[in-house]
């Protein structure tokens, strides 16, 4: 298979992540974390747009809300915002909290956020400022229109990766210090998600050449995109044997998640770092090509 991986123009984020491919707008919207920033790439344009949100540091992840065109979630901090964006102005603006967690961990913060193909809000926290291997104090949330906020998982180092399988009826999910893709079971009409198993481990012989999962994404045959924040690859797994079907290389090492998009959903959309140093073209957001798969557009959230 022959597969093409392209540069978008103007897509720098330092720490750029959460991308989420908009089929409505045509737009693949994804955040620069650490900036607090908000970018939206307009597939017709072939143009980037960037955001600045007003007063906040951190953008962990950006969701479009359901039938509020110019309304977004995002992570600041360890609060979930409504945030308003015209998606060409160079600010934003938070209008209102949507909830908050972990108020008392003022060393951690949310990191990677989904919408499960419901609607309900999918997202976890990790140490944001000490050694988040060391620290465990990161948990995975589940929300949803209407009620409370309930921990679905403790003992979380970087809450990372999530994606939905309906036809396998199943919940991945990485948290990045475990070095590993879990499946779960997954009750599409409450939410639930039992019965974690280990579908791709990541681990080397020598614990320094362990990869680090970051973020993840799915096509409708059921395969698992896994980026690596520090293997330069995204793999191409089957989770039912964990067996790598590909491995997408590019040109740069901090990888750190995928979105299918396009018109057709064929378009795999990928956010990197440019964290430590890292020479350019880290930080660029790519597009990969002739990949011979499709995907599923990104949902909106329900408030």
């Amino acid at each position: 298979m022959s597969y093409k991986v392209e540069p978008l123009p103007d897509s720098f984020a330092g720490l750029g992540e959460g991308p989420h491919w908009d089929e409505a707008r045509q737009s693949l919207y994804y955040v620069d974390i650490e900036a607090g920033g908000l970018l939206r790439y307009d597939y017709q344009e072939n143009k980037v747009y960037k955001a600045k949100i007003e007063g906040e540091p951190l953008a962990g992840f950006v969701l479009p809300i359901e039938g509020r065109p110019q309304e977004f979630a995002v992570g600041c901090g360890r609060r979930v915002e409504i945030v308003q964006w015209d998606g060409v102005s160079p600010t934003a603006k938070v209008v209102r909290q949507l909830f908050q967690v972990q108020p008392l961990l003022e060393k951690n913060r949310l990191n990677d956020a989904k919408t499960d193909p419901r609607g309900r809000f999918f997202g976890g926290t990790m140490r944001y400022i000490g050694d988040e291997f060391e620290f465990r104090h990161g948990e995975l949330y589940r929300w949803e229109a209407g009620g409370q906020t309930s921990v679905i998982k403790g003992d979380v180092g970087i809450s990372n990766g999530l994606a939905w399988d309906e036809k396998a009826k199943k919940f991945y999910y990485i948290d990045t210090t475990d070095y590993e893709v879990k499946s779960y079971d997954y009750d599409f009409e409450t939410g639930v998600a039992s019965n974690p198993k280990v579908v791709f481990n990541l681990r080397k012989s020598s614990p320094k050449d362990h990869l680090l999962p970051d973020g993840l994404t799915i096509d409708t045959e059921g395969n698992l995109y896994v980026a690596t924040f520090n293997g330069a690859t995204i793999y191409k797994v089957n989770p039912n044997t964990g067996k790598v079907l590909l491995e997408i290389k590019f040109p740069t090492k901090q990888i750190t998640s995928a979105a299918f998009g396009g018109p057709n959903l064929d378009i795999l959309y990928v956010t990197t770092a440019a964290k430590f140093d890292q020479p350019a073209p880290a930080g660029t957001t790519f597009k990969v090509t002739g990949l011979n798969a499709t995907g599923y557009p990104g949902v909106n959230l329900k408030i």
